[in-house]
């Protein structure tokens, strides 16, 4: 019986040798988790139950758990190498078959769909929608899209505008007044804002402040220094722009804004509406002195100029940085993963556009999970379905991209260990041993 307890004694030491080997084989690889070899006793028993004198029969291997502590996350400078700081696994798809992994050691193929190292699986994550909205609940192969970011034309200005009370009144009704882009006497100040058409071609809609009354404040407005409409068709400048009128209250605050009706009469025409909404404005160009179209179309919402935060104190006229809505055609310069796991866009055109997000899974029992290789782990019945969802949902924990997860092994603990396994080799050994002299001594006796 001493011979069969030395030897499982032997057999455990040689795998907690074996488990602590690999760990330290692995203190290198990314996203690797450490084993811990469990063991049990064995006791030789009977249906009555094993009595209260038994004497032991060895010691046998439980189990090989997989500890999923957190490993160091060290940066590296590569966007692609995302870390998962908390809970969760990457979701790797390969032809259908899904597998989760901590390595996030990720690169692009040929058809910009993001890998893993070897290409042969493709990380999942959530798509986005026309309009840029990621779309939840869904995975699918995320894919970098290398292509142009179409351009889009401008339907809306908004800014904040201050009008000095204490400027001095113009009198248009004085010939030499009459408003004219040209002389700056006529006007009280300028602004200028860059536009887009349909094309994503750039043109400058400038508005000219004319003080007219304590109160009263006219706002004449040009697109490349001409009415929206182009007209002339030959010209090169406005012809009797139409003003809109602001008027404010004795302290300051803007009470509205109209703007007189166009009459429809030779087309093309324009209309400027009362909150400052330009429509059919036909985009051109002027080339030695000649405006023509360029092809290109407006928005076709139109063009609205937002004057709700415009104020009438005695204060500098001024205008905070303006904000509009179109842009022109970009291309993509770099990429960004923020902490929730969304793919950002970096165009040329100082646009961000979200392109995907990662999806992290979560199990029960992680403990269940079948490690397949490839520091990669399957689904299995006692691990419990994957629960998906966006990083930093519920328990899931935050993507850090630049970085990568370290191994959570630690030398120093593994070669302790692997100094008592092989203390425990040497002293079952020695069991067998003293086993061995024993019987050689009854046999003599014999």
């Amino acid at each position: 019986m001493s011979f069969n307890i030395g030897l499982s004694g032997l057999y455990a030491a040689n795998k907690q040798l074996d488990v602590t080997g690999n760990n330290i084989a692995n203190v290198a690889t990314t996203g690797f988790k450490s084993s811990r070899a469990e063991f049990e006793d064995v006791y030789s028993a009977t249906k009555l139950g094993s009595g209260s004198k038994v004497v032991g029969n060895g010691v046998r291997l439980a189990n090989v758990s997989q500890q999923f502590t957190q490993g160091d996350i060290n940066n590296t400078g590569n966007v692609l190498d995302m870390g998962i700081n908390g809970s969760g696994f990457f979701v790797l798809n390969n032809n259908g078959s899904l597998s989760y992994t901590r390595a996030g050691t990720f690169k692009v193929d040929k058809e910009g769909f993001v890998t893993n190292t070897d290409g042969t699986a493709r990380l999942q994550g959530y798509g986005v929608d026309a309009n840029g909205k990621i779309v939840n609940g869904i995975l699918t192969d995320l894919r970098i899209d290398t292509s142009n970011l179409a351009p889009k034309s401008t339907s809306l200005v908004s800014s904040t505008i201050n009008l000095n009370s204490t400027a001095l009144v113009i009198d248009q009704t004085v010939a030499a007044n009459k408003f004219d882009p040209a002389k700056q006497e006529t006007f009280t100040k300028q602004f200028s804002t860059p536009i887009f058409d349909s094309q994503g071609n750039q043109h400058t809609m400038d508005q000219y402040m004319v003080k007219t009354g304590s109160n009263t404040w006219q706002t004449y407005t040009l697109i490349d220094g001409r009415n929206p409409d182009g007209t002339p068709p030959t010209g090169t400048g406005a012809v009797d722009p139409i003003p809109s009128t602001m008027t404010f209250d004795p302290n300051g605050k803007l009470v509205q804004v109209s703007t007189p009706v166009v009459p429809v009469t030779v087309p093309p025409t324009f209309t400027i509406s009362s909150d400052l909404k330009i429509t059919n404005w036909t985009p051109g160009t002027v080339t030695g002195g000649v405006w023509t179209a360029n092809g290109a179309a407006a928005n076709p919402a139109g063009i609205t100029t937002s004057m709700a935060n415009t104020t009438q104190f005695n204060a500098d006229t001024a205008r905070s940085i303006p904000t509009q809505n179109g842009y022109a055609t970009g291309q993509i310069t770099n990429l960004t993963i923020d902490g929730s796991g969304v793919l950002l866009a970096n165009f040329s055109n100082n646009q961000t556009k979200p392109i995907g997000q990662i999806s992290l899974a979560s199990f029960t029992n992680e403990q269940g999970l079948q490690a397949v290789g490839g520091t990669s782990w399957k689904e299995t019945y006692a691990s419990g379905i994957p629960g998906y969802d966006a990083p930093e949902t519920g328990s899931l924990g935050s993507i850090q991209s630049n970085s990568l997860e370290e191994s959570n092994v630690n030398l120093t603990n593994e070669l302790v260990d692997l100094i008592k396994a092989q203390s425990n080799y040497q002293a079952n050994a020695k069991t067998i041993s003293t086993q061995s002299t024993i019987m050689q001594t009854i046999i003599q006796m014999t």
